[in-house]
This record gives C-alpha cells, sequence and structure tokens, in this order.
C-alpha cells in the first residue's frame, strides 16, 4: 500500500527564472540622433566659415563684440544686403564683403582700396623679413664679415628694415674725421648691395656721429657735412657692389641728433650709418611731404589771372 501511495504522489518540478535584461527602448536612437544633428551642425559651421568673406567675418566679429552699437547703427548683417550676388548690392566687383543698403561707390572704392593696402602690407612684411634673414646667412657665411657680425644691427621699424653699421672704438668704418671708407666696411657695403638688389624696395641712406664736436666748428665743416658725406660714400659702395643708383630714393646726415646710447653721447656706437629698406607706406609718406613742401609752379598767366585756363594757354606760348 505504501508503495502505491508512493506512486500516486504528482511529480512537480520547479523552473528557476534567472532576471534578464530588461527592454532598452528607444533611448539610444535620441542620443544617437543628437550626436548626429550635432557633427552635422559642426560640419555646417566649418564649411560657412570657410566660405565666408573676410568682410563679412569682420562685419560678425563687431557685431558680437558690440551688438547695440551696430543695431544702433542700422546694422550690416546677412539681411542688409539685396542681393545673392557675391558682394550683395548692384555692385558685382564688391567681393571683399557685403555691400550696404545706400553704399556709394566712393565708399565702395575706398574699402577696396583699404584691402588692397593690408594685403600688400603684409606681403611687403614677409618680404622684409626674408630680406632680414638673407642678410644675417650672407654675412654669417662670409668668413671676411664674421667678425664684423657684432657690429651689425638688424631690426624691423614703421618705415621697414632697418640695417645699421655702428662703429667700434678698435674698429671704425671711416677714417678718423673723414669720410674714407675702410676696407672692410667697404666689403661689408658690398656684400649687403649684393642681397638688396632681390627686393624692388626704395632705400634710405642715414649718416651719424658721436657727441663730440668737429674740429672746424660750427661754423665751418661740421658733425653735419661729416655725417652726410659718410652716407653718401656708403652709397657709392653700395652702387658698386650691383645697387642700382636709383634705387636710393633719400641720403642725409644727421650729425649727432638721433644717438643710438643715449646715456652716452660720445660712445663709438654713436658713429654709424643706417640703411633703411622702405616699405611702400614709408615711400608713399616720403614723396607726399616733398610734394608739399614743393608744389607746383604757377605759371604768370594764372597768377595775374586765376580764372584764366591753365593748360591751354601754355601750350599756345611754347608753339
Amino acid at each position: 500500500m505504501a508503495g502505491d501511495a508512493k506512486k500516486l504522489q504528482p511529480i512537480i518540478v520547479k523552473k528557476v527564472k534567472k532576471g534578464g535584461h530588461g527592454h532598452h527602448g528607444g533611448a539610444w536612437k535620441i542620443a544617437y540622433a543628437d550626436f548626429v544633428t550635432a557633427m552635422m551642425a559642426f560640419f555646417l559651421l566649418m564649411w560657412l566659415l570657410g566660405s565666408t568673406t573676410e568682410g563679412d567675418r569682420k562685419g560678425i566679429q563687431d557685431y558680437f563684440n558690440n551688438p547695440i552699437k551696430i543695431s544702433m547703427a542700422g546694422g550690416a548683417g546677412s539681411g542688409d544686403s539685396s542681393s545673392v550676388v557675391k558682394g550683395g548690392g548692384k555692385d558685382i566687383t564688391s567681393v571683399g564683403g557685403q555691400v550696404r543698403k545706400g553704399q556709394t561707390e566712393a565708399e565702395t572704392k575706398s574699402y577696396t582700396l583699404q584691402a588692397l593696402k593690408a594685403e600688400r602690407a603684409t606681403s611687403e612684411a614677409a618680404r622684409l623679413k626674408a630680406l632680414r634673414e638673407r642678410v644675417e646667412k650672407v654675412i654669417s657665411a662670409s668668413p671676411l664679415l664674421t667678425d664684423f657680425k657684432s657690429q651689425i644691427r638688424l631690426d624691423m621699424t614703421p618705415d621697414g628694415l632697418r640695417i645699421q653699421i655702428v662703429d667700434d672704438q678698435n674698429r671704425p668704418m671711416f677714417a678718423t674725421g673723414s669720410s674714407i671708407v675702410q676696407p672692410y666696411m667697404r666689403e661689408l657695403l658690398r656684400a649687403i648691395s649684393s642681397v638688396l638688389v632681390e627686393v624692388p624696395n626704395r632705400l634710405t641712406l642715414e649718416g651719424h656721429t658721436d657727441a663730440a664736436p668737429y674740429g672746424g666748428g660750427a661754423a665751418g665743416y661740421s658733425n653735419w657735412e661729416l655725417s652726410a658725406d659718410r652716407a653718401n660714400a656708403s652709397r657709392r659702395e653700395l652702387v658698386a657692389g650691383g645697387l642700382p643708383d636709383e634705387q636710393v630714393l633719400r641720403v642725409q646726415g644727421l650729425a649727432a641728433s638721433t644717438p643710438f646710447d643715449r646715456e652716452a653721447p660720445a660712445n663709438p656706437v654713436n658713429r654709424r650709418i643706417s640703411i633703411i629698406v622702405m616699405n611702400s607706406e614709408a615711400e608713399e609718406r616720403l614723396r607726399d611731404t616733398s610734394r608739399a613742401s614743393n608744389p607746383p609752379a604757377e605759371s604768370p598767366e594764372s597768377a595775374l589771372n586765376p580764372s584764366a585756363p591753365p593748360g591751354p594757354r601754355a601750350n599756345a606760348d611754347k608753339r
């Protein structure tokens, strides 16, 4: 009986369910979509920055620097252009940026001229920097000139590259009290000349002395004449080294008016020759000064009768 009871008992099977991973849902898809959107926005921004003109970028920069000022002035943004043509407005030649509504032709030309000047100044600065490195290499490569490297100063000034050759107590550039060039100075100037011919820039030569008065006194031959003669003697050596004479724009003697060492006016380094490779801005400024100091001569006819037409009368007199 006991055996039959065991047979009649039900068999119970227990199954243990292990906890699995829950359902993720679509959260990862949203995160991935946000990532793709951000990358698209980034690459779109890079493309816009690459295709935007310099003038437009400057306008955007000005707006974010001072948005109130730009807004009060009427704005100069993307909505201020009446054309989708590059440059905007009616003038399709204005490729440096948008043309504001109402912008005059003179303003457009002025903007274009300023952009061209800035581009030329950048290119010229790079050329003068390369020239400086070339002069340094030429001097370092020459066994005759290496010993005089300490007497050469090269620096960039607002007028351009300045090459200064200073005197030394035991190694003067000129004979005492004269403009006779010493042999080493002659070699140095001719070596520099071989480099200066590589650039089209015009030159200014300046002669300087120390503060010691010249024996002739102020009434006779003085430091002014001596410094001018030494600058001109240096010009002759540069020309002998291959420099075209017309590349020299100005030669002047400054005596002791601008000392190199202001604390010690008698220091030998104050006796020097300065060669300035002028940039375009300095050359134009010098020419403007010359034109202002020497206005065109007025014909006698115009002086007596200002209302008379200037050109035809003069030509009739020449015939």
